[in-house]
């Protein structure tokens, strides 16, 4: 059998999946896990760092991670598989590097929901103290577990009702905002979430890529739209549109909301910068100074409700990604397994270690820390692989037919250099994290090698 992945295309019922997801359902998928409202939480902290530049990060990153999401249009329509990265490193670079790049990305398809997960339990706490968090994060889990289990529509259908909730409750953000700039004015110059509100000096470009290099992470998520691929009706270019058209779409939604939400902000960026204490709560003071309390609770109950639904969308990507590895024995078999077309061996499993994992976190002051910090680094490793397989793929061993010298090497060499800079710039413990979790899975694939190599017993054949 070659090493391009084609493994699904002789596999039994059992370990098939069911087509069923159009163009709307992908989208809607890629955006409930990114979340619209995603900048909410770090604002603060990337208004601080940019000298009051955030809305021209969010922009920078939105171009930043348009290269990794052309590089999955590129491989998803040559290996339309639900690995995802794990397929397509495969097939541009060989088994062992799908199995590194496949093992790299569980951590963000796995935690990532865990995270969502726990920012959904502590909004709803903050709504209901009398409900510990963790309670509420343990029901998050089994509700959105539950959905999943029913299968990929039905999941999609609820995502996309709980998606419109959360487009509605920003518009009403967004018109608010445009109100009462419109009355009062902005707080600061008009321009300045372009170009710095000049209290920490002149506009400063360095600042404003250390900032991005934390913004690119409010991305992550849209590449779960590939892990799809065999779901989907209409062949793989869907796919292909639909991962460019989240991702535009995400950065059109990013940059208008923190655009408005610097021009409401009345605390200047210098003071953020010198009082980290303030960063977390900016949007929502902005918010509550400038609109009222009421749109303050309103954005919080929709962030509790948006995090859960995030949270199944990657449970539902990491579920796709344990089957993908496990139909081409990388992991046990019986994640393999389907059940009406739906891999609820793999979703059980997925949702269990979030539920750990989660839970975990809940009970510990510093968890969200602990986990954010963990998650980054396996998605952008695997990006970076990505890039290297559509080199790999087309330009080297010229299976893709013609090779585009911009789509299928500058591209993919200009996505991996961003991957790389920002695994550079991010912090040592989740450098550190990512570093062991690779070292155990490169012994991981060197115990399957050597397995491999044993001859078989033809008793048991």
């Amino acid at each position: 059998m070659s090493d391009t992945g084609t493994t699904s295309s002789v596999v039994d019922a059992r370990r098939r999946l069911r087509r069923s997801l159009g163009f709307r359902d992908l989208v809607v998928y890629g955006l409930l896990f990114i979340a619209p409202m995603a900048p909410v939480g770090v604002f603060g902290a990337l208004d601080a760092r940019s000298h009051g530049a955030v809305a021209l990060v969010y922009l920078v990153a939105t171009v930043a991670m348009a290269f990794t999401a052309f590089s999955y249009a590129q491989m998803v329509r040559v290996v339309p598989q639900a690995g995802s990265v794990f397929a397509y490193a495969r097939a541009g670079l060989g088994d062992g590097a799908g199995f590194v790049a496949g093992w790299m990305v569980m951590l963000d398809y796995v935690l990532i929901p865990a995270v969502a997960y726990l920012f959904s339990g502590i909004a709803m706490n903050a709504l209901v103290p009398e409900v510990s968090r963790w309670v509420w994060t343990a029901l998050a889990v089994l509700a959105t577990t539950l959905l999943n289990l029913w299968g990929v529509r039905a999941a999609a259908r609820v995502g996309f009702l709980v998606l419109a909730l959360e487009v509605v409750v920003l518009l009403v953000f967004v018109v608010s905002a445009v109100v009462v700039l419109a009355r009062d004015g902005a707080a600061r110059g008009w321009l300045s979430p372009l170009t710095g509100d000049g209290t920490q000096g002149a506009f400063a470009l360095s600042a404003v890529l250390g900032a991005v290099s934390v913004a690119v992470l409010s991305y992550l998520g849209f590449d779960a739209i590939a892990t799809f691929a065999e779901e989907v009706t209409g062949g793989s270019r869907k796919v292909a549109r639909a991962l460019l058209c989240c991702l535009a779409l995400a950065g059109v939604l990013f940059v208008a909301q923190t655009y408005l939400v610097a021009l409401l902000e009345p605390t200047p960026s210098a003071r953020l910068a010198a009082a980290p204490g303030l960063q977390g709560s900016a949007f929502y003071d902005a918010v509550d100074t400038s609109v009222g309390g009421w749109l303050h609770d309103l954005v919080a109950a929709s962030k509790a409700v948006g995090a859960a639904f995030a949270a199944l969308a990657g449970q539902a990507a990491a579920g796709r990604l344990l089957f993908a590895m496990a139909r081409d024995r990388r992991l046990p078999r019986v994640l393999a397994r389907t059940d009406s077309g739906v891999p609820r061996v793999a979703l059980l499993c997925a949702a269990v270690v979030t539920l750990v994992a989660a839970g975990w976190a809940a009970r510990r002051d510093d968890g969200l820390d602990k986990l954010v910090s963990v998650v980054d680094v396996g998605a952008l490793t695997a990006f970076t692989l990505l890039h290297a397989a559509v080199l790999g793929y087309f330009a080297l061993r010229r299976s893709g037919g013609q090779v585009s010298w911009w789509r299928h090497v500058l591209v993919p060499v200009a996505g991996a250099a961003i991957t790389l800079a920002v695994i550079v710039a991010a912090a040592g413990v989740a450098q550190a994290v990512g570093a062991v979790w690779l070292a155990v899975g490169l012994v991981v694939l060197l115990i399957q090698r050597r397995r491999s190599r044993q001859p078989r017993n033809p008793s048991l054949s």
